[in-house]
């Protein structure tokens, strides 16, 4: 290991879907790209067979398992998402001079709250006579946060790339004048209304793997079309091809947190249906980003989207409004062009996260 060169432990637990994996497997491959090494401690790691089946160089995977393996902490432990590294370790991370750089990677927000929270200090009494400290590192839209994920070469990657190259690939087959779509959802009791928006021009829909494709299955009893609209049902894909996928869309549903941040990405159109919450929180969320994503948007696409948006996210009163009322497409794809331009000048994630650790030490 040369002198520029860390180790870090980046801990995930897989709750119930593969947005937290997804999200720590980024990071830390990111983190090799830059030389830096990684171990990724992580419960089940069974996506990672399809999300990224060739492993990256720089990121060993270890089984999360209880007892957890007694490994000697690396020189920066990132817990994601409050998952809580286990107990032994932390001890031993106590009993080092100096201590492990710790940080706790927040879920992202575009709230007020993760631009406050962002950098604070979590004092954690170890032993009685032994006092750690974690920063939280809240992800975020504004160069007060913690930025977001955007791996050195991107967007360079984007300009370069040949979509109907990779549809081909794909064994993908747009017919003369469709529009291509690509879904991925969770349970949405607006699908079937979506559906048939769609269908009133020719569309093809790109169904991802899983809740997406099974959700359109019940929805049409298992068929492949409704008026204009034909369904192509898409293999598990890895994290470069889900990004290939987006980049190759006219408009894009994501979910969650990862595909929405690759969303953004690929500048192209997109709705965003967020984790959903039993206490409704997450409609905050959803107001939060789109007051920011709006922010001096033309009318005529600042109504449309926030209805569009809280249709999707099962927003009370809100139904899913016809095609017809749906954003104009050319002012809505210059509104994306325009915003991942004013986020590509921010500092990304990792690069943040390696100036906190610099200055840690």
């Amino acid at each position: 290991m040369t002198a520029m060169t860390r180790a870090w432990d980046v801990f995930c637990r897989v709750i119930d879907n593969h947005g937290d994996l997804g999200v720590s497997w980024r990071i830390s491959a990111d983190l090799a790209a830059r030389g830096e090494r990684v171990r990724l401690w992580v419960d089940d790691a069974s996506a990672l067979a399809w999300m990224a089946p060739g492993g990256r160089d720089g990121v060993q995977v270890i089984p999360w398992s209880d007892p957890a393996p007694d490994l000697a902490p690396a020189d920066v432990v990132i817990e994601c998402f409050g998952c809580d590294p286990p107990a032994r370790f932390v001890q031993r991370m106590a009993a080092m001079h100096p201590a492990p750089v710790w940080i706790n990677l927040e879920y992202l927000s575009a709230e007020p709250y993760a631009e406050r929270s962002h950098g604070l200090p979590s004092p954690v009494q170890v032993t009685p006579d032994r006092l750690l400290e974690k920063r939280f590192h809240f992800p975020g839209f504004t160069a007060a946060s913690g930025g977001l994920l955007r791996e050195p070469g991107l967007q360079d990657a984007r300009r370069a790339f040949d979509r109907n190259a990779w549809l081909r690939a794909q064994r993908i087959k747009p017919l003369r004048d469709e529009r291509l779509v690509s879904l991925f959802c969770y349970a949405n009791a607006a699908l079937p209304a979506l559906l048939g928006a769609l269908g009133s021009e020719p569309t093809l829909l790109l169904a991802t793997a899983g809740a997406a494709a099974d959700e359109v299955d019940r929805a049409l009893d298992a068929g492949s079309r409704r008026g204009a609209l034909r369904v192509h049902k898409l293999p598990y894909l890895t994290q470069q091809d889900y990004d290939r996928l987006l980049w190759s869309c006219d408009l894009n549903f994501v979910r969650g947190e990862d595909s929405f941040v690759r969303a953004q990405w690929a500048d192209r159109p997109f709705v965003w249906q967020a984790y959903a919450q039993t206490d409704a929180a997450h409609l905050t969320k959803v107001d939060a980003f789109l007051d920011r994503f709006l922010a001096g948007a033309d009318p005529g696409l600042d109504g449309p989207l926030r209805r569009l948006f809280h249709a999707w996210n099962a927003s009370p009163g809100h139904s899913l409004p016809r095609a017809d009322a749906w954003p104009e497409a050319s002012a809505w794809t210059a509104h994306c062009e325009a915003w991942r331009e004013a986020l590509c000048r921010q500092p990304d994630l990792v690069t943040q996260l390696l100036r906190r650790v610099a200055q840690s030490r």
